[in-house]
């Protein structure tokens, strides 16, 4: 039975990754920051139990953070890495937040290089944030962009987050051309990622940040108004991780970036799709003619995922629905 290391095991991504690692097959450890968390994740897979088990990686900043994470009777095949450093209070850009993110990739590479030689390939959750170009976009989005954001501009703490993702994966594709390890390396690059979040793992104030949008909607926070829409590009969580999945099954997806993305959305058209989907809802929507404030400045071209990786992509109101459906369950 082929091997799986899964990073970061409780989060949003990854929780629906083990659904599908299992689906199709994959022995799945995930490493997890406490038992707690294994131990939730160990009891929604019951029909797993031989399939499925957890290792503790408190810190995954840490050196050598992985080190016995990696190591394995029978070996590893492959390691899908969504972990990313896990803290609240940024005070100084460099040591709390890109040593972390820049350490936390790298670390997990190091590890597999030094201690897992089996390893064929390892998958690496980027971002959009790694592609994004806000000061000139380009007229096409896809896995040839890189953002240019430089170390300096990073200190503005409202740059920090899309710096550390992008200097996170340039950090990646470096180490495997420098170290030239046994392994090779893929990269899945989703924008705004929404979709069903899992109770076994969530309540509505724990849910991931892209989901906050649909828990105020229906709550109310926008009768009023609708918020601006901020970034305008999304993709399902249940397509980004099968994405991760198949970059291990796909021969062809090492050595590749995957921009990941159903297109645009805005949060107008998640209002609207809400109101046809839960009109018990109505009342707490913001108004019907609220404007909508999509924009028409740049394109997207996510065709290497549907050719590699043959993704069909989920339509934007099942997303919405399966959403909200999830959300209710865990007490809107």
């Amino acid at each position: 039975m082929v091997k799986v290391l899964l990073t970061g095991g409780s989060g949003f991504i990854a929780a629906h990754i083990v659904d599908i690692l299992l689906q199709h097959g994959f022995e799945t450890v995930v490493t997890v920051r406490s038992e707690e968390k294994g131990d939730h994740i160990i009891k929604a897979h019951p029909e797993a139990k031989e399939k499925l088990s957890y290792v503790i990686v408190k810190d995954v900043a840490k050196d050598g953070a992985f080190d016995e994470a990696v190591k394995s009777n029978p070996p590893f095949d492959y390691v899908l890495h969504t972990a990313s450093p896990f803290h609240f209070n940024v005070q100084d850009p460099v040591k709390d937040f890109l040593d972390p993110a820049i350490k936390g990739t790298t670390g997990i590479l190091k590890a597999v290089k030094a201690y897992a030689p089996t390893v064929k390939r390892v998958v690496i959750t980027s971002s959009f944030a790694a592609i994004v170009n806000p000061k000139q976009p380009p007229e096409v989005y896809s896995e040839k962009v890189w953002n240019p954001v430089t170390w300096e501009e990073a200190m503005d703490h409202s740059q920090v987050y899309r710096a550390s993702k992008t200097f996170a994966e340039k950090a990646a594709w470096d180490f495997v051309e420098k170290e030239k390890p046994n392994f090779d390396l893929a990269t899945i690059n989703p924008p705004l990622v929404f979709g069903p979040v899992v109770p076994y793992l969530n309540s509505l104030e724990a849910i991931n940040t892209s989901n906050q949008r649909f828990r105020d909607l229906i709550q109310g926070a926008m009768k009023e108004k609708l918020a601006p829409t901020g970034n305008f590009l999304w993709v399902d969580v249940r397509d980004v991780a099968l994405a991760h999945v198949k970059a291990i099954e796909v021969s062809e997806a090492g050595g590749e970036r995957f921009f990941i993305t159903a297109g645009f959305f805005s949060n107008k058209k998640i209002a609207d799709i809400a109101r046809e989907t839960h009109p018990e809802f109505e009342e707490k929507l913001p108004p019907a003619d609220s404007v909508d404030d999509s924009p028409n400045t740049y394109g997207y071209d996510n065709s290497k995922s549907q050719k590699v990786l043959g993704l069909e992509y989920r339509s934007l109101e099942r997303t919405v629905k399966d959403t909200i459906d999830s959300l209710v369950v865990i007490g809107v």
